[in-house]
């Protein structure tokens, strides 16, 4: 039998690749929406800018979802744009929510991505989501933001902000920090230039992610909570450069580039994802060596 129907903001993106393939196995129709479809886009999946109510309006009209995950956002901590933080992972958030309310649709659930960087440069560890936030970027800023404009629908739809912290896998940008370090062993290169070397982080598989997400949408329990995703561990960078060196058999020399150097870089972030588990429960994690191994093979 067929769960219902719903609607992946992100669709074509690293997360809702994933995300997708997990809600179709459970026996949800999956229907996704995009700013800018890929060419391998299906009859299932929509065009429509956030920031724009109209048309976002009209394609919720012509789906009408029972239920929405939220994942399209300007993630990119060091993007270039400020105000496109705000302008889509607030303003297209705000759009996205008051379209589903003003249409009546989303009432199985509606989980919206938000992210372990609204902890900021906390020393508390584990962190649990009773830390006060203290976001240290605006890419922080913006999705905090969101989790308090949310609020305001809080009466209309079944809203569960998810807070997941570092997570990687096959697809993801390889500006990000661990495909670019994976990227280079897998071509052998002989030099990788980073930033801040004394990094540690909180990082899962994201086709463990996408299964809480799933479990998420299954999870009735679950409206009205905010909620970490993560594996309770810190992983340093030295530790995944150690990883793929013996995984690979190639050394490289790591050399600290100043452009890369943020001031405002989060040193440490390790979550605690207790209150997850005693929701979902059977919870099971890939060890991340088995995630770098499957990053290098593909």
């Amino acid at each position: 039998m067929m769960k219902g129907r719903v609607f992946i903001t992100g669709r074509h993106g690293f997360t809702g690749c994933y995300v997708a393939d997990v809600l179709t196995a459970a026996g949800w129709e999956v229907w996704g929406l995009g700013a800018n479809l890929p060419q391998e886009a299906g009859s299932c999946d929509r065009e429509a800018d956030l920031t724009d109510f109209d048309a976002l309006s009209q394609v919720l009209e012509e789906v009408r979802p029972d239920a929405v995950v939220h994942l399209a956002a300007v993630a990119f901590v060091a993007h270039g744009s400020v105000d496109d933080f705000y302008r889509v992972n607030l303003m297209g958030t705000r759009n996205l929510l008051g379209a589903l309310a003003l249409g009546g649709y989303g009432g199985k659930g509606v989980v919206l991505a938000s992210s372990a960087n609204i902890y900021g440069n906390t020393k508390v560890n584990p962190i649990s989501e009773n830390v006060p936030p203290a976001p240290a970027n605006d890419y922080a800023v913006s999705k905090l933001a969101m989790e308090h404009m949310a609020q305001l629908f809080a009466n209309d739809l079944p809203i569960v902000i998810a807070r997941p912290f570092n997570y990687t896998g096959v697809g993801q940008d390889p500006k990000f920090l661990v495909p670019k370090i994976v990227s280079h062993f897998r071509d052998r290169a002989a030099r990788i230039e980073l930033g801040n070397l004394d990094v540690a982080r909180d990082f899962s598989d994201v086709r463990d992610v996408a299964r809480v997400y799933g479990a998420l949408l299954d999870t009735e329990a679950a409206h009205g909570k905010t909620l970490n995703i993560s594996s309770g561990h810190a992983i340093s960078l030295e530790a995944i450069i150690d990883m793929c060196r013996e995984l690979t058999g190639h050394d490289i020399e790591v050399v600290t580039n100043p452009a890369f150097v943020r001031d405002d870089e989060i040193k440490t972030l390790k979550g605690d994802p207790s209150r997850l588990e005693a929701l979902i429960g059977g919870l099971t994690r890939r060890p991340f060596e088995d995630t770098l191994r499957w990053m290098l093979e593909a």
